[in-house]
């Protein structure tokens, strides 16, 4: 029965990972961008496989199952993210232990763009337009996580969220100005499965499901991805002493604005106190490898953590994240 199983769940990886190379890229489907960084140290340099490894506050931005792993009494992260073209992610999120009542969690993320300058049409104008000085462009995202466990085995999650995002204002007219706003409610949904094979676990999630959003007249989609995922500890076939580990994540990812993806991510632990990260993710336009560090330490009751990541870019210059917890 366990071969079975780990035979399904590497088939199912593998047809949701095969390239469409014959299929259309859905580039361009989706807005509301932020939804797709990655939120964290640990997950951007495990190439961002991490649906099924998530087991702190972090876990609220790619399978809200992942909260239920918390034991302690509160979790709380934060992580910023110094991203291309000068914009910056900054993200938080905090989890409380109910109990028998599961965990909680509340969440956000937000985006600095930068000086973007803003222009208006002036035929008189040399260049045929002037200068209208800095827009006003902002994006933000809060969310509500609740999950639990139904058996030792089991574990489920949901994530309500208001997405809200403005680009400026267009001047119509001397009399007409529109503002560029959009904003709405969007949902995630996880699982996490135990299936009693060694520390083997796999699951979905299914994230920013929601109704279409709008500018002005023009529709489009928040950026719906549905993902499945395994991990396990590699060092389990070697020893089962628990001082080390050897964790490895696979996630396959089917978006609705582009063809499907694969992450695959490594750590390994020494003592459950250092960690060294990588990663990679294929069918990216820009995006592929990743690396970083991270410490783990309790000090007077409280566990500290911090992590560095270092994700190679196309093009532009590499990313790096920063991300600091705490748990009591």
């Amino acid at each position: 029965m366990k071969k079975i199983t780990i035979i399904l769940i590497i088939a199912c990886i593998a047809i949701i990972s095969m390239p469409a190379h014959s299929a259309m890229k859905k580039t361009a489907q989706s807005g509301l961008q932020i939804l797709k960084i990655d939120v964290g140290a640990r997950p951007a340099a495990m190439g961002g496989a991490y649906s099924m490894v998530g087991n702190d506050a972090i876990a609220m931005f790619y399978n809200p199952a992942g909260i239920a792993e918390i034991q302690s009494d509160v979790d709380f992260f934060a992580t910023q993210t110094q991203w291309i073209a000068d914009i910056t992610y900054i993200a938080a999120g905090v989890v409380k232990n109910l109990g028998n009542w599961g965990n909680v969690g509340l969440s956000a993320l937000t985006a600095d763009y930068g000086d973007i300058i803003g222009t208006e049409v002036d035929p008189s104008s040399t260049s045929g337009y002037i200068e209208t000085g800095n827009l006003d462009v902002s994006a933000y995202v809060v969310g509500l996580t609740y999950a639990r466990s139904l058996t030792n085995k089991f574990k489920i999650g949901g994530q309500v969220k208001y997405a809200y995002q403005h680009l400026g204002e267009n001047v119509l007219s001397a009399e007409e100005t529109v503002q560029n706003d959009v904003s709405g409610l969007a949902f995630d949904f996880g699982t996490i499965f135990y299936p009693g094979y060694k520390s083997l676990q796999f699951g979905m999630s299914i994230r920013n499901f929601s109704q279409q959003f709008k500018f002005v007249d023009k529709a489009f989609q928040l950026p719906l991805t549905f993902s499945i995922g395994a991990a396990i500890n590699v060092m389990d076939f070697v020893n089962e002493d628990g001082e080390n580990a050897l964790l490895l994540a696979v996630d396959a990812l089917h978006p609705n604005d582009y063809t499907e993806r694969l992450s695959i991510g490594l750590e390994y632990s020494f003592q459950s106190m250092f960690f060294i990260r990588g990663g990679y993710k294929t069918n990216h336009d820009i995006e592929g490898l990743s690396a970083g560090f991270g410490i783990e330490h309790s000090i007077g009751g409280l566990g500290l953590r911090i992590g560095y990541a270092y994700s190679a870019i196309e093009v532009f210059d590499p990313v790096s994240r920063i991300s600091f917890g705490i748990k009591f």
